[in-house]
């Protein structure tokens, strides 16, 4: 398996269409979009991985370090510099972030799931308070400590595979300084000494709590379907990729339309899915024909717009379950035996690394082995978690269920969905407002009442 490291997860049309090329050539003709808004292109043969590599280079994708997989997971809005409501473009500060680790040799030997996120305050979640460093966008009100304006609220140590999200650390950065200073904390991190100040040469901003104008909100379906840009007469137009998966030919098809009726550029998502921006209005319904026709969507059901998925037993050696097919079968089985008003988030992982942030989710799902017999017989399944959240809702999602059979879990899902509909205080009671209402215990007897 091979995965790219993307600046901000935006790559040109004839990127994206040179990537369908070297899927085909020498993957499973398919890739997948990561829950960091990352490509993945999988059954690569060990003869083919130099020519990959280098193929890739070409295409000015590269990664560096030994197994090529160092410092990857850097991800930054996805609709930056064409989103209304944003505070700031993060492009140029997560390209830098990007480039500046990619060239510093003494930065190879972080893990490789060491996380950074830049959060420009657009209407998509990017998800910065999950990663080790987060940068979120702030504005800062006058007559605080330092200057009024746009500022980076600096977050250290999330990490959901260990229920853990990033904390406040009371420090602004100047967007112009975020490289520096996420490198100070990188080096204080692999030196295991020091302080992060010490490194960077001089003192931290900090701020007073009330320094911060109201942050822009989140669109929990902004990814999907089409968006009007800030500038005039253009739209994105967020595509639906099942559980992350497009063949080649879906992805020089998406190249082409990004070509000729966008301006260029593929944007990828934390949600598995994939953008294509500066649509002009009056192609939209050309787009969307022309997405259609590769067999892909712009619009889908609650349960679908919020489905994650990592990669499974299929192409990773950690997973317990086939995560992706166990996705969609709970997809499969649900959108038609329940008729959701409202979006809900659905994660499955398969493994304690939980690439798809099962513990952030309003159901997450995380894969283990289910003993069925004396004798050690197991077969595939999950403990089933509920009532995550991000941003604002920030929560890791206690267990409701444990030790479920996979071929069970669509059923259990569905009757956790029942419940809700059965029982929330009024339709614009969310999913996850409804879970945390109740206790766990009073929780799963609703849901164990549901028939069916």
């Amino acid at each position: 398996m091979c995965r790219l490291r993307i600046p901000n997860g935006i790559l040109k049309h004839w990127q994206f269409a040179g990537m369908a090329d070297l899927a085909q050539r020498y993957g499973g003709g398919y890739a997948h979009v990561t829950t960091r808004a990352n490509l993945q292109v999988r059954e690569i043969e060990p003869k083919n991985a130099v020519a990959m590599v280098e193929a890739i280079q070409d295409l000015g994708l590269c990664s560096r370090g030994s197994g090529a997989d160092n410092i990857r997971n850097v991800t930054g809005s996805p609709t930056a510099g064409i989103d209304p409501q944003e505070l700031i473009d993060t492009r140029p500060y997560a390209r830098e972030w990007h480039f500046h680790i990619l060239n510093e040799r003494a930065l190879y030997g972080l893990p490789r799931k060491f996380n950074v996120g830049f959060d420009g305050g657009g209407i998509i979640p990017v998800l910065e308070d999950t990663n080790d460093i987060g940068f979120q966008a702030v504005e800062v009100k006058e007559g605080c400590e330092v200057a009024p304006g746009v500022w980076f609220r600096l977050m250290i140590g999330g990490i959901t595979g260990h229920r853990d999200f990033a904390r406040e650390t009371g420090v602004v950065v100047k967007p112009a300084d975020a490289t520096k200073v996420a490198d100070a904390i990188v080096r204080v991190f692999i030196d295991h000494g020091g302080l992060v100040e010490e490194k960077l040469g001089r003192k931290l901003d900090r701020v007073a709590g009330g320094a911060f104008a109201p942050r822009p909100p989140f669109d929990r379906t902004a990814h999907i379907g089409v968006h009007p840009q800030k500038q005039p007469d253009r739209t994105w137009v967020g595509v639906v990729l099942p559980v992350g998966k497009m063949t080649a030919d879906q992805m020089r098809g998406l190249a082409q339309i990004a070509r000729d009726l966008g301006d260029g550029d593929i944007r990828l998502t934390v949600w598995q899915n994939l953008i294509i921006s500066g649509v002009h209005s009056e192609s939209v319904k050309a787009a969307q024909a022309g997405i259609e026709a590769l067999g892909l969507s712009t619009s889908t059901n609650s349960i679908r717009a919020g489905l994650v998925a990592c990669t499974g037993n299929i192409g990773c050696k950690f997973a317990a379950s086939d995560t992706k097919r166990h996705a969609e079968e709970i997809a499969r089985s649900c959108e038609s035996r329940v008729a959701l008003d409202g979006p809900v988030n659905i994660h499955l992982t398969g493994c304690h690394h939980s690439c798809a942030q099962h513990y952030i989710g309003d159901i997450g799902l995380l894969a283990c082995k289910v003993q069925t017999s004396e004798d050690g017989d197991t077969v595939e399944g999950y403990h089933i978690h509920v009532g995550g959240g991000f941003g604002a809702d920030a929560a890791i999602a206690p267990e409701i269920y444990h030790d479920v059979k996979a071929e069970d879990a669509p059923k259990v899902v569905e009757r956790m969905l029942k419940a809700y509909l059965a029982h929330r205080a009024s339709p614009q009671e969310s999913f996850l407002a409804f879970t945390r209402r109740h206790e766990i215990d009073a929780l799963r007897s609703l849901i164990d009442e549901v028939v069916g």
